[in-house]
């Protein structure tokens, strides 16, 4: 089993900037890919970003591009996600997940994920 958790979450206007921290425990050597997911109210789940634990081979969706940035402290076993020039439309809920895939490519094959944590970004 691996456990993630999330962190960083908060309130912060428009145009700031907030950093999420994923901690992972467990059989984190079981998984290679790590990513953020986002999931609005009334919204259904949407991807955010991957890296792998041991860094490189990041992958963004094309809206978060140039304002996020994901990356891995192995050593910690901890994945961030530097989030800048917040918008309100960044407001959800922030979940990290593990996969056991090198390159996952939907949201089914992500064994592991955290309890979230709440970003709300006011106008």
């Amino acid at each position: 089993q691996v456990q993630l958790v999330e962190s960083g979450g908060g309130l912060v206007q428009a145009g700031g900037s907030l950093r999420l921290s994923c901690a992972a425990s467990g059989r984190t050597f079981s998984t290679y890919a790590v990513a953020c997911f986002r999931q609005a109210t009334w919204k259904g789940r949407e991807f955010v970003a991957r890296t792998r634990w041991t860094g490189g081979s990041t992958y963004y969706a094309d809206s978060m591009k140039g304002r996020f940035t994901i990356s891995s402290d192995y050593a910690q076993g901890t994945v961030y996600l530097q989030m800048n020039s917040l918008k309100p439309e960044d407001t959800a809920v922030y979940y990290c997940a593990a996969s056991g895939r090198y390159y996952p490519t939907n949201d089914n094959e992500y064994n592991y994920w955290g309890q979230g944590t709440q970003v709300t970004v006011s106008s």
